[in-house]
């Protein structure tokens, strides 16, 4: 199994009834399909909360790490009809392993990532079902949270700026960049969601990211004070994305 780069000896791949799933199992030893239902985790009282988005993320305390439990469904028109089942084109093609081996690479290059513990799949003749748990960012807020309290310092544009950088100079066009993706921490800046995401060779891919991102920032604060997005903090995030990537520390 491949994603664009080595895995490392402790990428478990496991087939179960009806599927597959992957796990780190440095993070989660003996995982067991179980652990990808919420009800199993509310019976063991260590289900925390949920939060609400094209479908339910579920988060989970578990060994002391709160974990984000997330079950792949459809947006759109095609929701209606097809909710949560994909056409099936291959193990690796599934939503959730394409995202969790992709995440698993972006984590070990150093990106500020969710850490990704597991995957799972299910089939169902020429339809999937699936399934991701990634560790879930303790003490940060979207962007979009952010500025529905107050503006955002220009210096935390120039760092959202240089985030992306990192993630495009690696190649990672994020099919979903907006500002829900966009988690600020006390000290980083994160990008969540790869569901569809890839590595490309250098392109316009890079501006369209970029677009995509400023349309959301723009629909989000459309109703807000109109200090709380102004062109003057966009200019700091493109200046940002446009300094020189700092240079790799020396070895002591």
């Amino acid at each position: 199994m491949s994603a664009n780069g080595p895995l490392g000896p402790l990428v478990k791949h496991v087939p179960i009834a009806g599927g597959a799933m992957l796990y780190n199992a440095a993070l989660a030893r003996n995982w067991q399909p179980e652990w990808f239902d919420p009800q199993y985790w509310a019976a063991q009282g260590r289900l925390t909360g949920t939060a609400r988005g094209r479908g339910t993320a579920h988060f989970v305390q578990v060994e002391g790490r709160e974990l984000v439990l997330r079950h792949y469904r459809r947006g759109g028109l095609l929701a209606r009809r097809f909710g949560d089942r994909y056409p099936w084109h291959g193990e690796l093609n599934t939503r959730p392993f394409a995202e969790w081996l992709l995440t698993h690479r972006l984590h070990r290059a150093g990106l500020p990532v969710p850490l990704p513990i597991a995957a799972r799949y299910l089939r169902e003749g020429r339809y999937y079902r699936g399934d991701l748990i990634t560790e879930r960012l303790a003490a940060t807020q979207s962007l979009t949270a952010v500025l529905e309290d107050a503006p955002v310092p220009l210096l935390t544009w120039i760092a959202i700026g240089r985030c992306i950088r990192r993630f495009h100079d690696l190649g990672v066009d994020h099919a979903d960049l907006n500002a829900h993706n966009v988690l600020i921490g006390a000290e980083t800046v994160y990008l969540v969601d790869f569901d569809r995401c890839r590595l490309r060779p250098d392109g316009f891919w890079r501006d369209g990211n970029l677009v995509r991102l400023r349309r959301s920032l723009e629909k989000v604060t459309y109703a807000l004070p109109a200090e709380r997005f102004t062109e003057a903090d966009w200019h700091a995030l493109l200046g940002g994305y446009q300094s020189p990537p700092a240079p790799p520390a020396r070895a002591a």
